[in-house]
């Protein structure tokens, strides 16, 4: 074999490696944004406006919200509603689908276009509220997002999900600044004009005295919903059961 051969051969051979990663990263690879974790949210949270920081407190680190807490933590419990901060909130959909001519890939789509509240007291989170305008969601792809206007979600005909706290969350003690709260609790997630009451396990922590960060994800069967699998245009099939997640900042209003 001439030395002329051997140089196309593998000259050819690196071609269709090229190619061959070339169509893995553009077509086949699955690069949705990772799920909604609360160290990720701590990371990228910002401390309330000047004047509202709090004083030091225990170094961060993980505890039972029901067990450990901070001997004089920073924060009150006045009883004086905390509102979302759209800055630091995130609230979306996380599914499994099987696209024509690619394979499986995960859809996720997202907006912070979100309203709500959550009160608390006596150490207590004792309500909290929160909507989602679901027509301002979006993913990687646009036509998935027109699509959902009509089909699935159907966010024309039902343009917001809400989600509402059905038992008192005690805390037990108010918590030092940095430290995670977990619990399990209730609530009444209305979606798709359907509303039933699941178990959410979310993790909270108090970024300052007058901020507090909340994320959590619970699965959600499509058929509870009465939603349809949005399938067709390029899409084969989409699995039964997706994820709602959400990452949600509270702020305390300035005084």
């Amino acid at each position: 074999m001439t030395r002329l051969r051997i140089t196309l051969i593998i000259a050819v051979s690196f071609v269709v490696v090229l190619v061959g990663l070339a169509g893995w990263y553009f077509f086949i690879r699955d690069d949705a944004p990772p799920p909604l974790t609360l160290a990720a949210a701590v990371a990228t949270t910002t401390i309330s406006p000047p004047g509202l920081e709090a004083p030091a407190t225990a170094a961060p680190g993980p505890s039972d919200a029901s067990v450990t807490a901070a001997p004089e933590a920073a924060v009150t419990d006045s009883g004086d509603p905390w509102t979302i901060d759209q800055q630091g909130t995130i609230v979306g959909y996380r599914i499994e689908e099987e696209l024509a001519r690619i394979g499986g890939n995960t859809a996720v789509g997202r907006t912070s276009q979100v309203t709500g509240s959550l009160v608390l007291e006596d150490a207590s989170i004792t309500e909290m509220f929160v909507t989602v305008d679901m027509t301002t969601l979006e993913s990687d792809d646009r036509r998935r997002d027109r699509q959902l206007r009509t089909r699935g979600l159907q966010t024309n005909e039902f343009p917001e999900a809400t989600f509402t706290l059905d038992e008192v969350i005690d805390i037990g003690a108010l918590p030092a600044i940095g430290v995670e709260i977990s619990a399990t609790t209730s609530g009444t997630l209305t979606l798709h004009g359907v509303s039933r009451t699941m178990m959410v396990e979310i993790k909270a922590q108090f970024i300052d005295a007058s901020t507090i960060v909340v994320v959590g994800s619970v699965e959600v069967a499509l058929a509870d919903y009465e939603i349809e699998p949005p399938t067709g245009l390029g899409v084969l099939t989409v699995a039964d059961v997706g994820t709602f997640e959400f990452q949600l900042t509270f702020r305390r209003p300035v005084p």
